[in-house]
Formats: C-alpha cells, structure tokens, sequence
C-alpha cells in the first residue's frame, strides 16, 4: 500500500478557486484533477463487488457518467453474461439503487456546465440539498448503507468537487449558490460514512469542509465558514497520522481566521493557542501560525478591545517568537530568500516589528518603539528600509523630546527614495510642530529638493503646520514673514500648474495677517498681508485680492498713523478697483489728516461711484463725529439729507438723520438759524408724509417727535437768557405745533402747547421793546390768534409744585390786554371782559391785578374802567385771602384814590374818593399796629386832612369839615399819628368856631363820620 501522502495526493481532488497550497492566490492557471487510480484494487469502486455469472446477448446497462472515463475498462465484463442473471424474476436491485441514480444525474448536470439557464446554479444546489437530505434518511434506516454504495457515493462526490473546480475556474456569476453545491460533496463525504477501504478517509473529507469553508470565507459567509470548519474538526481531532495533524492545524487556524472576522477574538486566540502543538511539526505551521497571530494582533491595534487577554503586543510578540523558533530550526534555511517548501520568515518578521512599534508608539512607549525600530534595522541590514520605520523613530524620537536624533531620522527618510512625497512632508509637519518655525526654512528647502513635482503643495502644507504652532507671538510671525518672503519659496509657486497651491498660500498668509489685525498687532500684519500678496498674480481674476490686500494695508498703517503710506496704498488699490470703498478710506484719511475742506469735497463725490450706498454717508458722520470734526459731519448730515425723497429706501429714519444733524448744529455756536431751518424741515416733512413715515412707528416714533419738540423748548428757553427774543418767538412758536402733533394730547403736552403759544408772544413783545420797533399788523394779528387758541385749550389743576404754571393765565391775560390795547377804543369791552375772567380764575392773584392795572391805566388809550375794576378787585383778593398782604390793599387803595382823583379833577362833592377813603378806614380799623404800613398810614391820614384844607380854601366848610374828622379818625387809628391827634382836633375846633353853626350836609349823610370830637366815625359796612 502507498504511503498516506502519496494517497491523498492520488485522490481526484482539485483545490479551490483561488486557493493555492492551503493559501489564496490571485488566478490559478490550470488545477489538474484528481481521479481514482484504476491500477489500484482498493480504488475500485467496483473491486468489492463479486461478478455474476454471464448471460447471453446481454450487456450490462451502467447509469450515465457514474464513473470516470479511465475507470470503465477496469469494470470489463471477461465471460457473457447469462439470461437468467438479467431475468427480474431471479435477481433483485441493489438497495438505495434510485438515489445512485439521481445523485448521478445531478452530478453529470453540474459537469455539463450549461450556462444557458441563469438558475442552474440555483436548482443544482437545491437539488443536492434534496438527495443530501434522503441520503441522510437512508443512513439512518435500518438497513443503512453497506459498503459498495458508501464507495459509489465517494466515486460521485469526488466527481461533484472536481466539476465545482471546473466550474469555478469558468466564473459563473452565482457565486453562493456554486458554494452551496461544493459544501454538497463533503456533506455526501460526510453522509456516506467513512469506509474502510479508503486510506484516511477522515483527513480527506476533512480537506474537503476546510476548502469549502475557505470558499464560504472568501464570500464574507463567516458563519457558514465556521459551520464547515466545526463539522470538519471531530473527523481528524484525534491526530493519529501526521496527515490529520496537518489538516486539523489548518482547522485550527481557519478557524480562528473566521472567528476574527465575526468578532470574536478571544475564541480566535483560543484556537491559536490551540495550534502551536500542532504546528511545531513544520516550519510550514510555524509560518501560518505567526501570520494568524500577526493577522489578529493588527486587529486588535485597530480596535483596541478591552479584554486583556486580547493586547495587542503579546499577540504580535507570539508572532515574533513562532518567527524566531522557525528560524532557530534546522530545517528553515537562514538565507533571507526562500524555497518552495521553505516559508520566508523574515517578511512575517518585518511586520511584526513594525506593528510592535506602532503599538509601543501608541502606548507612548517610545524607548520601547526605538527598540522595536533598532531590532528591525538589525536584521535588515543593508537592505531598503520600509519609510513607516522612519516615519515611527521620527515621532519616538519628538515624543522623548530628542530632537537632534529627530531631525537625523527626518533627513534619513528624505534621503530614502521608495519613501513617498506625503509621508516627507507628514514627517516634516510632525518635526515642525515640535521645533517651531525656526526651523522651518531648513526643512522648507529640503523638501522643496526632495518633492520636485508636489514642493508647491509641500511648503503650503510645512508652512500651515509652522502657522499653527506660531500662536500670537511676534517673533514667531516675523520668522513666518521671512520664510514666506525668500525667494526660493516663492519660485517654487511659480507657473500655472502651481495656482491652486499659490492660492491656499495666499489665503494661509492672509488669514495670519488677518489674526493679528484684529489683535490690533498692525505692523506684523501689514508685513503679514504684504508678503501674502507676492502669491497674488496679476491677472484680471485677481483684481479684488490685490485690491482688497492693498486696502487692509492701507488700514493697518492708518492705525499706525503712517498717514501718508497709508494715502498710497488705498491710491494704489484704487488704481486696481475703484470703488466706494476706497473713497471712504481716502475720506478717512483726510479727516486724520485735518483736511477738512478736501474731506468735504470727497464727500460730495461718494454718490457717482456704482456701489454707492447711503450708508457709507452714515459711516462718514461717525467717522467725522470720532475725529472731532463737527463741521464734516454737518456737511455729511446736510448731504445725506438730500437723499431722502418719499418711498425711498434709507438706512434710517428721515427724524434721525435730522436729529444728528441738530445735535451736531448746538456745538456749533451761533447756529441758531440752522436749527430753527432744520427743525421747521422736520415739521414740514411730518405734515407732508405723516409722523410714523418720518418718525417711525409705536414708541420709536413717539420718542423721535417728543426730542425735537422738548429741542426746540430748551432751544427757546436758551434764546430767551441770550435775549435773542426774534429767535425765542419762533423756537416757542415751533414747540407749540410739535407738542400738538400727533393723534392723542395728554395733559402735558395740552399744557406745554399753552406755555408755548404764551411765552411766544410774550417773546414778542420783548422783541418789540428790545428792537425799538412796533409789531406789525400782521404780527399783532398773528398773536392775537396764538392767544385765542391758548384760552380755548382745557386748563389743568395747579399744584403747589408748579408755580410756575400759576403765571400762565396772568400772562395770558396780560399778552391779550396789551394786544388788544393796540387796537382802537372799540375793544375797551373786550378788555373788561378779559379781566373779569381772570378775576374769577383760580390762578388770579393781587399782583397780578396790580400789574394789570398798571397797563390798563398807562398808554395812549387807558381804560379807566378797568383799571378801577381791577383795583377794587385787588383789594377784595387781598382781603379774602388767609394772610391779606396790607401792603398790596395799602398800594391799591393809594392807586384807587389817584384814580378816583382822575375821574373827579374838578374837586366837586363828588364822593368817588371819600368812599376810597371811608373804605380804607374801615379796612385799618382793628388792625394791630404795624399792620397797616406805616408811610401808607401817614399818607392816608395826610391826604385826607389835606383835601379839607383845599376844599376850606374853596368855601366848601362842609366838605372840609367831613375830611377834617376823616383824617382826625385815621390819625387815631394809627399809633405813630396819635401825636398829630390833639393838635388835628384844637384845629378842627377853631374851624367850627369860626365857620359857625351852619349846618353840615355831609355829616347828615349815612355812613358819614361821626362830628363828636371824642368818639370815633361810625363804621358802616362796606358795599
């Protein structure tokens, strides 16, 4: 008998699509199949059974296809065969005969490669899922299978694997299904037992499940894979021969390859451990082992699972021991190629060191990864170094903080040619992020010599990565600024072909600038933004990057107050792109300049610019407001003014715009006439277009029209103290129609509409008597209006805390008089009138009756009449009050009695001033003393013993009599003339003697004093 390997190796086994020596292979050229030797009598599957005796003319009839070709003459019949061997009454058919017979059909269907019908692949299998499972039945009946049909089902099993290997080698597209009809002949393997016949039956149907779950694995089907593999597995687990070890280690280890992939490494790593018995044998095993283990160990990098039994290092180290155990052997040459039948261990070496040194990178081990990395270069010799290993001691090295060994490993892997552009230029960032950028134009021009196609996109990316570590500082952005500005860097952008890359460095340059702009660092990024623009090219797409650079720059130097440099710059971006834009910085210039008059000029010319809008206006009043320049901001104001029409659109509101514009004018003295122009603009424009289309709307509105009214009133009040009184009439006048505005008036603004139409005219009239120059007709009528409305708007209660208030009736009234006074006598009822209703007012006081009285009595045309009115009047108010104020009573009865002294010049009987008197008396009477004022008291008394000396001088006795005991009585009544007392009566004694008894018709008259000398005149009541 052959040895075992030799066996298995006679079997008409095909390997797996893609499957070569246990390992996948890209495209297998031709795969020799594997047949039944027929020299061989225990091949034979016909050999165990006994030949029957001849029958005559008869041949035998054998199922199409059950056994190869080459095996058929073997089955030659010697003698004829008989009748009666083929009669059915004698002989009976072989059990199980009808399944042979379909198992057969299907098999020669699947070697018929018919590719016409696209479900072919599809009922095949079904159909072998079908005769698997009545095979299984069968199996398990009572008679079971005996042995010739366990050896038949072995014939066509390995007859269905070879067309499987056919099949797959032609690619049909289902490739599921074509595994599903491959596992279909392990599985009859499986089914049909093992016989005894067949030389290690076990290991060849265990070959059989490995290659079809390889297959499975292939297809992503790692649960089907597991399934072959665990029915694979008892059939060699004893490992009796060395051919069941080699199957069952390759069991092992797909095993563990499949479970890696469902994720459960542990069970993986179970199963390796599982194998290193197993592979010992064979530096073959040793190899497929250590790739397991590599293989899982990448995995467990990738993932980093928290089971510690799955750490990554020791997985990869048992990788590096297997290696080093292979190597240690006899058997495994030593030379670094290999044979054949001799793995090459040193690339599962390689691999693993260089993992082993990711992971101690990883794990921030850096002496461990420069071990790794030592170890790895130790055995590689002279040979070409993988770039990873420079890239890993170039990142230890800056991780241990050894940056002179750093900077050696990054020219050592830019001196290695296999390493590619991106892994130069990654490196040079990592060094670069650790060094800073004084070491950047070092390394700069090193890949600039070592990148020739890619040293644009190289230095854009070296010079991103210095930016990001420069921070704020100004050493560092300085050092930028001159590696961004050599010469050598800026070749290396040169060309078309470099534009995208000039264009991120600009942009990288631009936002640096940028950053330290707003830092307000402005000489680092005025240098910053300049060399930015040596990346700019000149063509006609560039135009707004050149201009914009030029006017950043031009702000840098204004906030350096490098004027004049900063004039060339926005002179220069205007040259490239005119716009509005640099005409608000040359008018920011100009104003920093002090040139205000150019600054204006500027100004005007901002509209014709196509990109003009109204709000460069709005910003060049800031602009002037924050350089102190309130003649420029007027001017911009007055300016912006004019642009608003009805309908449209402006950045604000028409009433802010014109409230600016007032608020700059009260800086500006003796702007009173543009105040009043601006302010009547702004009534004007809310008749025309309504107050919310000016003022806006809700409370803004509100607001707006509340400050120019409460403007204008301060502006009056201010007009007033100056005695511009022309100015005070029209600010007053204005306020008034600005405190009407509007749809609702509450009390406040009824009451400042009042105060507003008064003080007008009474700003009038000082006008007038300040200029010297009589109102007009047209002044006096327009007054008279003013007043008119103000008596028809509803008074308001006045408190204690507005005294001020209390005068608005008195001046109202007075205002009236006096313009009424202008008029001819015919509006002397009219004046009577006006002064009655003010008598009658709350707001009435005696001073004020007074005053009134005053005007009333002087002038061309005076009105007697009301000025007696408002004289008897003042002394009832007086008197009616809680405190009378006798000085006032005292005032108006000296006014009365000259008034009285008009009426009567003639120095009659009249009694017109003998009632002032006989009031007066009775006004002192009960009086304390001091009361009354003393020089009145005098004058009273004096005055009437005067009247009776004229009327004595007159022959009127009686009439002298009556004022003689008039003033005798005062006299009395008063303590500093009780001295005049006894002399006034031995007077009026000698009068009486010498005037006789005649009688007296004044003393006969009611009420009339009293003649006794020693009493007191009777005190009538007053009417």
């Amino acid at each position: 008998m052959k040895p075992v390997r030799s066996f298995i190796r006679s079997l008409p086994v095909q390997n797996a699509p893609g499957i070569k020596n246990g390992e996948p292979a890209r495209q297998p050229a031709t795969i020799s199949k594997f047949e039944f030797s027929p020299t061989s009598p225990c091949l034979n599957p016909f050999s165990s059974l006994r030949p029957l005796p001849p029958l005559p003319r008869l041949t035998p009839r054998l199922p199409r296809r059950a056994i190869p070709p080459n095996s058929i003459g073997s089955c030659r019949i010697l003698s004829p065969m008989k009748i009666s061997e083929l009669s059915p009454e004698y002989r009976q058919p072989p059990p199980h005969a009808g399944l042979l017979i379909d198992l057969n059909r299907v098999v020669a269907d699947v070697e018929a490669f018919d590719t016409s019908d696209s479900s072919s692949p599809e009922k095949l299998a079904a159909d072998l899922r079908r005769l698997l499972t009545n095979l299984a039945s069968a199996a398990s009946s009572s008679s079971g299978l005996d042995e010739a049909f366990r050896l038949k089902v072995w014939h066509l099993a390995f007859r269905l694997w070879n067309a499987c290997v056919d099949r797959a080698n032609h690619s049909f597209p289902s490739r599921v299904a074509e595994a599903e009809i491959r596992q279909a002949a392990p599985e009859l393997l499986l089914v049909a037992g093992l016989p005894e016949d067949i030389p290690n039956a076990p290991a060849k149907a265990a070959s059989f499940f490995h290659r079809t779950g390889l297959v499975w694995l292939d297809l992503g089907r790692a649960d089907l894979a597991s399934a072959c593999f665990e029915k694979a597995t008892p059939l060699v687990s004893a490992a009796d021969t060395e051919e069941d070890r080699a199957v069952l280690l390759d069991l092992n280890l797909a095993r563990a390859r499949a479970a890696s992939i469902a994720g459960e490494q542990a069970l993986a790593v179970a199963l390796l451990s599982r194998s290193k018995p197993l592979a010992a044998a064979s530096p073959e095993g040793v190899k497929a082992l250590a790739e397991e283990y590599l293989r899982i160990g990448q995995a467990a990098l990738a993932t980093k699972p928290p089971d510690p039994a799955l750490d990554a290092s020791n997985l990869l180290t048992e990788a590096l021991d297997l290696c080093e155990k292979a190597a240690a052997s006899r058997t495994t040459p030593t030379t670094p190629g290999s044979t054949p039948a001799t793995p090459n261990l040193q690339v599962i070496k390689d691999q693993c060191l260089r993992f082993l040194a990711v992971e101690r990178l990883e794990a921030k081990d850096y002496e461990g990864t420069l071990r790794c990395i030592s170890v790895w270069r130790t055995s590689l010799g002279l040979g070409e170094e993988h770039p990873s290993i420079g890239f890993m001691a170039l990142r230890a090295c800056l991780g241990s903080g050894n940056l002179v060994e750093a900077e050696r490993e990054l020219e050592t892997l830019m001196a290695n040619a296999g390493a590619p552009d991106f892994v130069c230029v990654s490196a040079a960032e990592l060094y670069l992020a650790s060094t800073g950028p004084d070491a950047a134009f070092k390394v700069l021009v090193a890949l600039a010599a070592r990148c020739q196609a890619g040293a644009a996109a190289a230095a854009v990316r070296v010079l991103k990565k210095v930016v990001e570590t420069a921070g704020g500082g100004t050493g560092r952005a300085r050092a930028i600024v001159e590696l961004a500005s050599d010469e050598r860097v800026v070749k290396l952008f040169d060309g078309p072909a470099n534009s995208h890359e000039r264009n991120t460095m600009h942009a990288l340059l631009w936002t640096c600038g940028t950053e330290h702009f707003h830092a307000k660092n402005y000489e680092i990024g005025a240098d910053l933004i300049e060399r930015s623009m040596l990346y700019v090219s000149r063509d006609e797409e560039s135009r707004s990057r050149r201009a914009n650079c030029f006017r950043v720059l031009c702000l840098c130097h204004m906030a350096l107050r490098h004027l004049d440099r900063a004039q060339e710059f926005i002179t220069e971006a205007e040259k490239v792109e005119p716009n509005i834009r640099c005409a608000f910085l040359k008018f920011k210039i100009l104003l920093q300049k002090e040139e205000e008059d150019e600054a204006i000029k500027l100004m005007k010319t901002m509209v014709g610019y196509v990109d003009f809008n109204p709000e460069f206006l709005t910003l060049a009043i800031h602009e002037a407001i924050a350089c102190k320049s309130v003649r420029v901001a007027i001017a911009a104001s007055t300016f912006l003014l004019g642009l608003y029409s009805a309908g449209k659109p402006m950045p604000m509101t028409e009433a802010a715009v014109l409230r600016n514009l007032i608020a700059l004018l009260l800086r500006e003295p003796g702007s009173e006439a543009e105040i009043l122009k601006y302010s009547r603009r702004a009534k004007l424009r809310m008749a025309e277009l309504g107050v919310e289309a000016v003022c806006g709307k809700g409370t803004v509105g509100l607001r707006e029209r509340n400050w120019f009214a409460v403007n204008i009133w301060n502006m009056a009040i201010k007009m007033a103290k100056e005695k511009k009184y022309d100015y005070c009439t029209e600010f007053f006048e204005l306020a008034a129609e600005f405190f009407s505005s509007g749809n609702g008036e509450d009390d406040a603004n009824r009451l400042l509409v009042c105060k507003s139409l008064i003080m007008s005219v009474s700003a009038m009239f000082l006008t007038e008597e300040l200029n010297k120059s009589p109102l007009s007709d047209s002044d006096l009528k327009k007054g008279i209006e003013m007043l008119s409305r103000a008596g028809k708007l509803p008074s308001t209660p006045v408190t204690s805390d507005q005294l001020e208030d209390n005068n608005l009736p008195f001046l109202h009234t007075i205002n009236f008089y006096k313009l009424l006074n202008r008029m001819d006598t015919t509006a002397h009822p009219q004046q009577l009138q006006l002064v009655k209703n003010f008598a009658a007012s709350k707001a009435c006081a005696p001073g004020h009756l007074l005053k009134l009285e005053e005007i009333a009595s002087q002038g061309t045309q005076p009105n007697l009449q009301v000025a007696e009115f408002l004289l008897k009047a003042c002394i009832t108010t007086a008197l009616a009050s809680h405190s009378p104020n006798y000085g006032i009573v005292s005032f108006a009865l000296r006014r009365l009695v000259c008034l009285a002294g008009l009426q009567d010049s003639s120095g009659s009987m009249s009694d017109a001033v003998y009632d002032v008197f006989r009031q007066a008396y009775q006004i002192v009477v009960g009086l304390r003393d001091g009361e009354y004022p003393f020089e009145e008291g005098h004058w009273l008394t004096t005055t009437a013993w005067n009247k009776s000396s004229l009327a004595s001088r007159l022959g009127q006795r009686s009439i002298a009599r009556k004022w003689m005991k008039m003033g005798i009585d005062l006299a009395r009544h008063f303590e500093s003339m009780k001295q005049y007392v006894s002399g006034m009566e031995e007077y009026f004694e000698r009068f009486q003697k010498v005037s006789g008894k005649e009688p007296d018709e004044c003393s006969q008259q009611d009420g009339a004093p009293s003649t006794s000398l020693s009493g007191s005149v009777s005190h009538p009541g007053l009417a």
